[in-house]
């Protein structure tokens, strides 16, 4: 197996986390060779964590002037992503982006032609469409076993941040720095998840509640509400002044429904369609001809 030489350009939180797991090979294949931040303290602290094994640059462009890698991680701060991207992917390098992909839809939109254009990797980092709950809910989803979607309802309202949270740096929870609150910082894989399992929406209609539990001048709060192309409907709600909150994914088909909580998916299946029994059944008010084929929890 080739060794993929690894950049992370950004390292604060997330990038310190990538970094550490990287030097550590639990990766097969990837080598982490550099890092790049234009904050000299962190790169103190990627030179005492890492030595002279991991070059350090104080600029993207330094980066990828001196030929140390073959591929970047960038969790830089949200403006940056598209523009580090693209600088990327025509140096011809490989790129994995952190969520979300951009602030802009425009940028986002220039990052997609050129990873298009480009013979490189890239990637955004939707980690959670590797875990197994999410992999077989668009299992039954896509192969149809769940019916045609009746509708959706999305309950993610565990990112519970206490006001020292949002205090404890400048950037968080601003405009000028994330570019958005719940919906740009915590959520980005839930929406992720949401449309890759149902689908993408025709029309979308929200309510945004601006510093409504704190002291922040973005979006804390958030209802929508979504229609898809075969009339189905589904809800988004999540929120980050909580608690306890709740993590409930939800979704009603012709043939069953999917119900993901508390950490197990649930699957109900019924005998026959729903849409076809409502129809010819001369019992007004039972469902009991539908009788639940199987529940399974696992996964």
């Amino acid at each position: 197996m080739d060794t993929v030489r690894i950049g992370i350009i950004g390292i604060g939180g997330m990038g310190r986390h990538h970094a550490e797991y990287l030097s550590k090979g639990e990766v097969p294949g990837a080598q982490l060779a550099a890092v790049c931040d234009i904050s000299p303290a962190a790169l103190d602290w990627a030179g005492g964590k890492f030595g002279d094994a991991v070059q350090r640059f104080d600029s993207a462009d330094a980066l990828f002037a001196a030929n140390a890698v073959d591929a970047v991680m960038i969790a830089a701060p949200h403006y940056f992503h598209p523009p580090l991207a693209i600088q990327a992917l025509n140096n011809g390098l490989h790129a994995l982006v952190e969520k979300p992909a951009g602030v802009y839809t425009k940028q986002v939109r220039e990052m997609n032609e050129a990873a298009a254009k480009s013979d490189r990797v890239f990637g955004i980092m939707f980690n959670q469409r590797t875990s197994g709950h999410h992999q077989k809910m668009k299992e039954l989803v896509s192969s149809g076993e769940l019916g045609e979607i009746k509708r959706t309802q999305y309950v993610i309202t565990d990112w519970f941040r206490a006001q020292s949270y949002y205090d404890s740096g400048g950037w968080r929870a601003t405009w000028s720095g994330e570019g958005g609150g719940v919906l740009m910082n915590q959520s980005p894989h839930n929406l992720d998840l949401w449309q890759w399992i149902c689908g993408m929406p025709r029309r979308v209609r929200a309510f945004c509640h601006f510093g409504k539990y704190h002291n922040i001048e973005v979006e804390d709060d958030v209802t929508a509400y979504v229609e898809y192309e075969n009339g189905a409907t589904g809800v988004f709600i999540t929120s980050t002044g909580e608690a306890p909150g709740s993590n409930s994914f939800e979704i009603t088909g012709d043939r069953g429904k999917l119900l993901l909580s508390g950490g197990k998916l649930t699957f109900w299946r019924t005998r026959i369609s729903v849409s076809e029994h409502l129809r010819t059944t001369p019992r007004g008010f039972e469902a009991r001809d539908l009788d639940h084929r199987y529940s399974f929890q696992g996964w």
